[in-house]
């Protein structure tokens, strides 16, 4: 009983830190005096000192930099120990083109859902949007390019810039040498065990200290944004939302029920804390660690799998950002007017499909991969900026929506390779030690 007590009580301290944070940051965003239209921004009062720009600040950058802190080597290590552990060289082939496979299907399936959605509700009609926003498109890279410097010509520089596909390649190729160097490689083996055991122990001490991090995440988002950029974006903004969560409680649990027959209630259950992570990081990436920890001790994927999987979908998995673009095109063509075909909407798809890949890692990603699409199509790019004042908001819950799909992907791929340990993935209180609020009398992980 005091382990269940132990889940819902971090489950219940980051939901209680996300609400304090709002609340917290509603009051500062209504105390911190605004310019009118016209006038020029007043001088920063204590709010947005000491408060919005001092504390909010400082504890959300550390919470930050605490979870990217992990993600390189989490990510090194664990794909090094799965892919070593790997005794056929074929099996490696065989996980790319499943997983790859899944998450290009997952992220069509979004995007064609949200056209579908916004075709239907028609969020733009009728609306005369004035913006002083501007987005200047950054340049996209070619896919060849990706695809020749996916091999690291410095993996030390790969790592020191998070280049996070040259990792996976470098890894990957450093445990195949691994897994053939015989005894050498078996006391390498052994060594990056315990390096992921150590790295493990450090992600189960941010879980506890998340609902601090959480706090200040919510605090500073509120505090400058309020809910004043809503205003006639609410039908965009509204529409979003509602097909992330269809694809999150609709679509990931029909695929996960068709390709295994396992529960899909067990799985929402428990993604809480990963998707609460996600939710209020923003950052596919930084949850790493947490949704790492997830499916292996939670959903009983192997290691062998989902430190493969997990890291490749944080990479080019987008199925919230392709809701996103869904949903902006048609908006902004509805806004400006312009009627695009069928043929439009199939470029779109396959735009925004295969721009998952061809800009996997690079800042700004979602924008980048808006502007891609409506360039295909023919629309302004500048009608980016009519959605950047609610883009940030929206990112939250689109991030969730991506790490609650890597999540469902690495259970479909473990589960077709045998290597879901279906035992743990249906117990409701599996790995509940691991988030013990007494770090000290934590026993060690299995």
């Amino acid at each position: 009983m005091s382990k269940q007590q132990g889940k819902l009580g971090l489950t219940a301290r980051i939901v209680i830190g996300m609400a304090l944070g709002l609340v917290v940051g509603l009051i500062c965003f209504y105390l911190t005096p605004h310019a009118e239209p016209g006038q020029s921004a007043p001088e920063p009062g204590f709010v947005q000192t000491w408060l919005t720009g001092g504390l909010f600040q400082i504890g959300s950058q550390l919470f930050i930099n605490s979870l990217k802190m992990l993600v390189v080597p989490l990510v090194f290590v664990s794909l090094v120990c799965g892919t070593c552990s790997l005794s056929d060289p074929a099996t490696l082939g065989r996980l790319s083109l499943k997983t790859i496979g899944l998450y290009l299907i997952t992220t069509a399936i979004a995007i064609t859902l949200a056209i579908v959605m916004a075709l239907l509700l028609k969020p733009g009609s009728g609306l005369d949007l004035k913006t002083d926003a501007s987005y200047q498109a950054a340049k996209a890279p070619d896919l060849a390019d990706v695809f020749a410097n996916l091999v690291p010509a410095n993996p030390i520089e790969a790592m020191a810039s998070g280049n996070m596909l040259q990792i996976i390649v470098f890894a990957v190729l450093f445990g195949i040498a691994i897994a053939l160097c015989g005894k050498a490689g078996e006391r390498i083996a052994k060594l990056f065990e315990d390096f992921n055991e150590v790295i493990m122990k450090l992600v189960t001490i941010l879980m506890n200290l998340a609902p601090f991090g959480v706090f200040f995440l919510m605090a500073k988002l509120f505090a400058s944004k309020g809910f004043e950029t809503l205003g006639s974006l609410a039908m965009y903004f509204g529409l979003v939302v509602a097909v992330l969560l269809m694809h999150a409680f609709i679509t990931y649990p029909v695929l996960l029920k068709a390709l295994t027959r396992l529960s899909p209630l067990m799985f929402i259950s428990k993604m809480r804390d990963a998707a609460l992570f996600a939710f209020s990081t923003s950052s596919s990436n930084a949850t790493l660690p947490v949704t790492l920890e997830t499916v292996t001790k939670k959903l009983g994927a192997k290691n062998t799998i989902a430190s493969f999987t997990v890291p490749l979908g944080a990479t080019i998995n987008m199925d919230g950002t392709a809701i996103m673009q869904g949903v902006a095109t048609v908006f902004i063509a509805q806004v400006y007017g312009v009627d695009l075909s069928v043929s439009d909407f199939l470029m779109v798809i396959v735009t925004a499909t295969l721009a998952s890949i061809g800009t996997a890692g690079v800042p700004g990603v979602g924008l980048i991969m808006l502007a891609m699409v409506l360039n295909q199509v023919n629309l302004p790019v500048e009608g980016i900026g009519l959605i950047m004042g609610v883009d940030r908001l929206l990112d939250m819950t689109r991030t969730a929506v991506n790490i609650t799909g890597d999540s469902m992907v690495t259970v479909v791929v473990a589960k077709s390779e045998g290597a879901l340990d279906e035992a743990v993935y249906n117990d409701p209180h599996a790995a509940q030690k691991e988030e013990e609020v007494h770090l000290p009398h934590r026993t060690s992980q299995s």
